[in-house]
């Protein structure tokens, strides 16, 4: 991954971003995509379901995005995953605020561990991948407070960051918090800023800021054409974005995923779970 220029990477968001999905949202601009959520424990039991999610089909860039906490699973995954063309890296999950994955210390509520993220970073890198972290603000508006997310960036050596500028018991009816980003960083790490980014302007501002890139994801979800858009080149409308979309995905199998996208593409989403 170019690391002088600006990134523009798509979000993962359950039931949506398939190889499919991923495959077109980087065909019309997104330098980066990530799958969806899945749990290091399925992973190392091989769970077929889970093992199609971390699937790319055709070289599209994309990152793995687990969720947990155990060293050993990580590096039993590890030890036998094998790399598809197409795969660039592991990002650790340190966002998601459901209460399921938060009661197990996953997810918002490994943020305060620090000392285990940067084990779990440091296995990643030692297997010869790239190692990123996604990261709400804290589980809570406490936690935001204390600014646990810069003790992370500070002490925590991944490649790069995603900053969610929410904390993990807000919803999306409010508003991202983009006053953290210029503090962020300001911790020397490299920072994509993530919440709310709909405009070239947002993503210009955001630059400004220090950020080395943004993640989108409803928005992307919307409208799959948006990282073109926001990176000024030409992309097709939208209704012939759909066409091409039914097309690739009616060879892939799954139709939740189909279903899924022609449900929210054209629409203003607030169900979308995004991770």
């Amino acid at each position: 991954m170019d690391k002088q220029k600006f990134l523009y990477m798509l979000a993962p968001m359950e039931d949506l971003t398939n190889a499919t999905f991923r495959t077109l949202c980087h065909k019309y601009g997104a330098d980066l995509t990530f799958t969806e959520l899945v749990r290091l424990e399925s992973l190392v039991k091989k769970n077929e379901n889970v093992l199609e999610r971390i699937h790319i089909a055709d070289g599209t860039p994309t990152a793995i995005q687990v969720v947990g906490a155990k060293d050993a699973s990580l590096k039993e995954f590890l030890a036998s995953y094998r790399p598809e063309p197409g795969f660039s890296g592991i990002n650790l999950n340190l966002g998601c605020p459901n209460p399921k994955i938060v009661q197990k210390g996953w997810g918002c509520a490994l943020m305060k561990r620090v000392t285990q993220v940067q084990k779990l970073v440091k296995i990643i890198k030692t297997a010869g991948y790239d190692a990123s972290v996604k990261l709400r603000l804290g589980l809570n508006q406490y936690e935001k407070e204390r600014k646990v997310y810069l003790n992370l960036l500070k002490n925590v050596d991944a490649d790069f960051f995603v900053v969610h500028a929410r904390h993990g018991r807000q919803s999306y009816a409010e508003p991202a918090d983009w006053s953290v980003f210029q503090e962020c960083c300001a911790t020397g790490k490299r920072i994509i800023a993530n919440g709310d980014i709909k405009t070239k302007k947002d993503a210009e501002l955001l630059k400004s800021y220090g950020c080395a890139g943004v993640m989108i994801g409803r928005e992307a979800v919307k409208n799959p054409g948006i990282f073109g858009e926001l990176k000024g080149t030409k992309v097709p409308s939208l209704d012939e974005i759909k066409k091409e979309y039914l097309a690739i995905s009616s060879k892939d199998g799954v139709f939740r995923y189909r279903k899924n996208l022609m449900k929210h593409i054209g629409e203003e989403s607030s169900d979308i779970k995004e991770f």
